[in-house]
């Protein structure tokens, strides 16, 4: 069975390069092209399943892929950033130079933000419990974070040998079941928007 992971379409904060965690900000207009644009790979891979997470972006984004009525669930959000909700990347790096670095490689968390270990685990018990549910390729509208969380869960990925996830691409992961170990990576930022460098991505 196949686990889909669509990032949500790029929002007004990614473009400021500011963290929303579990804040939230509507889609830009290329935000709602590149939701747009990943319909008919969805239409194409045929999902017995859909859920997205609880946040808004991620809703909106569900919405315009014709999926409206799918679950939610909180468990699927993203990354708590604690008191770093809100600020911009650029002024993280000027002030906390090596606090960013060391969140970035999953070795630091901000003040009242979620560890890296226990956002891993809540992404994999969500994705795990809608995959016995559907019992069949699954579906997920979720964010970066939680894709790269999956992908350290699932695959044992170290996340700093990943590139950033863009806004509107798909990442497949293959397991022979839904509490399988078996666990392969068919595709990494498929879509038809070409990745963005990192400098210019924000969770």
């Amino acid at each position: 069975m196949r686990l889909i992971l669509v990032r949500h379409g790029e929002t007004l904060w990614n473009i400021e390069q500011r963290l929303q965690g579990h804040a939230d900000a509507p889609l830009s207009p290329r935000g709602v092209q590149q939701a747009e644009s990943f319909i008919h790979f969805a239409r194409a891979l045929e999902p017995k399943g859909v859920v997205s997470s609880d946040l808004g972006r991620c809703r909106e984004t569900a919405r315009i892929m014709g999926f409206e009525d799918a679950p939610a669930d909180a468990r699927l959000r993203e990354l708590n950033m604690g008191d770093w909700t809100g600020r911009t990347k650029p002024e993280l790096i000027a002030t906390q130079p090596e606090q960013y670095w060391a969140w970035r490689a999953g070795h630091y968390y901000p003040k009242n933000g979620e560890t890296l270990e226990s956002f891993r685990e809540r992404v994999a018990e969500g994705l795990r419990d809608w995959l016995r549910r559907t019992n069949g390729d699954l579906l997920a509208i979720v964010h970066s974070g939680v894709v790269r969380a999956a992908l350290s869960a699932f695959l044992g990925l170290d996340q700093e040998k990943l590139v950033p996830v863009t806004p509107g691409t798909g990442t497949i992961l293959n397991f022979a079941d839904a509490s399988s170990d078996n666990v392969r990576l068919e595709g990494f930022n498929l879509g038809l928007f070409a990745p963005q460098e990192e400098a210019t991505l924000s969770d």
